[in-house]
């Protein structure tokens, strides 16, 4: 058993300034490939809290490919489901500032249609092996409604995550659905078609937690960077989880991680609260992390009492 992921796996390209950036100059620095896409950045963040999670995905036929295959099996990802198709993965094109914040960046998805396929063919043969289900929710809408009707019928629990919120704000009849809906402050304006970036934790705390009982979603958290987190749920629990006091050397995939850490939660009996500190923890160790990755942690070092 373990947590199942699906959604695209990414070539990211990151594209870093030695000096001060300049957005319409040009700037000198150094450009990184690395392996990357949101559900592959979370399975493998739950495995380095040694789980098993499992990953439902795409790859494509190249060396590239063939590394990220290679890599989540290093990592103890199950990758049985994990098909290898022309054009399969997809690419994201950052540029950062001296910050580590993203200063802008273009993606290309891949065509994620062929999971379709393997979720009528198999789909209760994996959900069978499945303690709950992370998916990106801006997958293709039919894609969306198979998981979460072989989640109902398995009773696994349902998480959403986003990849592009553009896409994302076309499900709001999904939300219903999860269990808990992960998003960033701004990924929150866009889904409650409302400007929230001047919001002090305090004030976003309100407004999500009148927000979720009005939609009736189970729970819902949004993420605010170095100001923390703030989580709802529609029974009224509400709070804020303030970040880690910690150096940053990149932000990137600590949304991932923060992700993979409340799954992780729970999944696993802990609460909505103890999950998001659990969340931030594991975003923490990310953006200190020079190589934007969650390092390895024990499930009893995050309070849980798993047996793998």
């Amino acid at each position: 058993m373990g947590i199942l992921v699906i959604g695209a796996a990414f070539v990211d390209i990151k594209g870093f300034p030695m000096d001060s950036y300049m957005p319409t100059g040009r700037n000198v620095g150094r450009v990184e490939y690395i392996h990357g896409g949101v559900s592959r950045n979370v399975v493998e963040d739950i495995a380095n809290v040694e789980l098993r999670p499992i990953y439902l995905s795409l790859v494509d036929d190249t060396p590239s490919g063939a590394d990220v295959r290679q890599k989540l099996i290093k990592h103890k990802v199950n990758v049985d489901y994990v098909l290898t198709k022309p054009n399969g993965m997809g690419t994201w094109l950052a540029v950062f500032d001296n910050n580590g914040d993203v200063a802008g960046s273009i993606s290309v998805r891949p065509d994620m249609t062929p999971i379709l396929d393997l979720l009528n063919e198999k789909g209760d043969e994996i959900f069978e092996k499945s303690d709950s289900v992370i998916m990106e929710v801006d997958l293709d809408k039919d894609i969306v409604k198979k998981i979460l009707e072989l989640a109902d019928k398995h009773n696994i629990k349902k998480f959403a995550v986003v990849s592009n919120m553009s896409i994302a704000v076309e499900r709001r009849d999904f939300m219903k659905r999860f269990d808990c809906f992960i998003c960033n402050q701004k990924e929150a304006s866009l889904l409650f078609l409302d400007d929230y970036a001047e919001k002090t934790p305090e004030e976003m705390n309100e407004i999500l937690s009148e927000k979720v009982i009005r939609a009736n979603i189970p729970a819902m958290i949004v993420t605010m960077g170095e100001a923390g987190a703030v989580y709802a749920d529609r029974n009224g629990e509400h709070g804020i989880c303030p970040a880690r006091n910690v150096i940053v050397k990149d932000t990137t995939g600590a949304g991932d991680a923060f992700c993979a850490g409340v799954a992780i939660g729970m999944t696993y009996g802990k609460s909505l609260r103890e999950s998001v500190d659990i969340g931030s923890m594991l975003a923490a160790s990310v953006i200190t992390s020079s190589e934007n990755v969650c390092p390895r942690f024990l499930p009893e070092e995050l309070g849980l009492d798993i047996k793998i």
